[in-house]
């Protein structure tokens, strides 16, 4: 590549990469998930319309795959363990025998409706099978609803990835002769807890490292972090396990570790991670030909309707009903399995492997995704509000991130306390932080205040709080239970414990 080809990539790059943060704004202005308009850019830049050609799936999957792992890395590290350490057998379930019932009733009416065999009929229900982790956390973390649902929708599309794609990988290498289903069985759960327990080793040596190793810079402790997600996803498929799941389950225990700097890893992950959808969204959208599209329609509407009407919602039922969830919770789960970046990246297996008939298969997974993406994605505040899920004016605890002193052994935490917090009016001698604990700066509209011991507190102050790593957890505490019931906390019997409520 010349330098002038350089500038001139970098160019067409830039401009796409800000056209897509441009749709982004304006999907959030219209309530439309954000990958349709991305895969649209892909589109318009593509062949049919300004004329950039790409055609390479084995590209595509291996930059689609990579884009996963960071989404699930930025995944697992926004997510509260608190939210989902209870939903993990539901999740569990849903995403193995939950993708086993849509797989097969997704399959069978492929078959019957549109007359496919069933190599491919099995094919097409593996690819379809899997709900997104994209479009899932970017959906459902914008609705007030209970921790429960978002939780276990949040696992669910963090889990299934890891069993659809070896049932893709399984359909996709056999020719005529299937695996038995012990076989196929066997090899899911070796995927499952080798890439687990990598996940969660690895993640366990990032925050040891994170916690023990003074970085010279702040910037490196987000990079660090993510880094730790990335080496479990390339550990995991390194040995023939499941990276995405290592990878999501490595953020998860770093995200929910007391590290430093935890805002500026979140703010970094969170970017990683938008910019790891909108790449892989716009490479989609440049891998398809529109012209190829209006013979999937119809099919993909049937298989769609199968999907959204009969196998998500068994699935849904065979799986929860022994946890005894609300028929309402069920109902709303099985409304917001939303398929996104997953479903088309896996539809390039088939064809990376050669599958006659494969791009048809991605065509039809394509118009799918978009349609259903725009049924379900708008509709789901609507669902929530109808089904009486949502819960309007929901206070939210304060938000407490750190830094190391390390000269001191100290950490120096900052406080934000957000609307409708009972921090509201509280005076700094109230707080009654455990020794030696103290606030050294309130942060109001702006202005910096020193508070005296009878400084009252207003809501959206910021505080700059230092304390030991002896009483930091202490101090967390109190501060959480003040905030939720007010300076009489503690006669409450409130004592500021991470929420385990549903």
């Amino acid at each position: 590549m010349t330098l002038q080809q350089l500038y001139l990539a970098l160019l067409i790059g830039g401009t796409v990469l800000l056209a897509s943060i441009a749709a982004a704004r304006t999907a959030n202005r219209l309530g439309l998930p954000s990958l349709l308009l991305f895969l649209a850019v892909g589109v318009i830049v593509g062949e049919d319309v300004l004329g950039l050609e790409f055609d390479n799936a084995q590209l595509a999957q291996s930059l689609g795959t990579a884009g996963l792992a960071v989404i699930l890395v930025e995944g697992g590290l926004t997510t509260q363990w608190a939210d989902v350490r209870r939903l993990l057998a539901p999740a569990g379930v849903l995403a193995t025998a939950g993708v086993a019932v849509s797989v097969a009733v997704t399959a069978a009416g492929a078959h019957l409706l549109l007359g496919m065999d069933w190599h491919l009929a099995l094919l097409l229900g593996a690819i379809v099978s899997s709900t997104d982790a994209a479009a899932v956390f970017a959906v459902l973390r914008a609705l007030p609803l209970p921790q429960k649902v978002t939780g276990l929708l949040e696992a669910e599309s963090g889990f299934n990835d890891a069993p659809t794609i070896i049932l893709v990988l399984v359909f996709s290498t056999a020719a005529a002769d299937l695996p038995s289903p012990v076989s196929i069985a066997g090899n899911v759960l070796y995927q499952l807890i080798v890439g687990a327990a990598l996940g969660l080793l690895i993640g366990r040596i990032g925050v040891a490292a994170l916690r023990h190793i003074a970085l010279p810079a702040t910037g490196l402790y987000p990079l660090a972090t993510v880094g730790f997600g990335i080496i479990a996803f390339a550990a995991g498929g390194a040995v023939n396990a499941s990276g995405i799941i290592a990878a999501y389950l490595s953020g998860l225990v770093l995200g929910n570790s007391k590290l430093p700097h935890r805002a500026a890893t979140r703010s970094f992950a969170e970017g990683a991670g938008w910019l790891a959808q909108i790449g892989l969204f716009v490479m989609l959208g440049l891998l398809v030909t529109p012209s190829d599209l209006p013979s999937a329609v119809l099919p993909a509407i049937g298989v769609g309707l199968v999907l959204l009407l009969i196998a998500r919602p068994l699935s849904v039922l065979a799986c929860l009903l022994p946890f005894r969830t609300p028929w309402r919770e069920q109902v709303f789960i099985s409304w917001a399995g939303l398929r996104g970046a997953v479903p088309i990246v896996l539809a390039t297996f088939p064809i990376v492997a050669g599958v006659d008939g494969a791009r048809h298969l991605l065509n039809i997974v394509f118009v799918l995704v978009v349609i259903f993406t725009l049924v379900q994605g708008p509709s789901l505040p609507a669902a929530a509000r109808w089904l009486g899920l949502t819960r309007p004016g929901a206070l939210r605890d304060v938000q407490v991130e750190s830094a190391p002193l390390d000269p001191l052994n100290a950490d120096l935490l900052t406080v934000a306390v957000p609307p409708g917090s009972q921090l509201h009016g509280v005076a700094i001698f109230e707080l009654r932080l455990p020794p030696p604990a103290v606030v050294t700066l309130v942060i109001r509209d702006g202005t910096s205040i020193v508070p005296h011991h009878d400084s009252v507190l207003r809501s959206g102050d910021e505080l700059l709080l230092i304390t030991t790593p002896d009483t930091r957890d202490a101090a967390e505490r109190r501060l959480r239970a003040i905030g939720r019931r007010g300076k009489l906390a503690r006669w409450l019997g409130e004592h500021g414990d991470i929420d385990p409520r549903t």
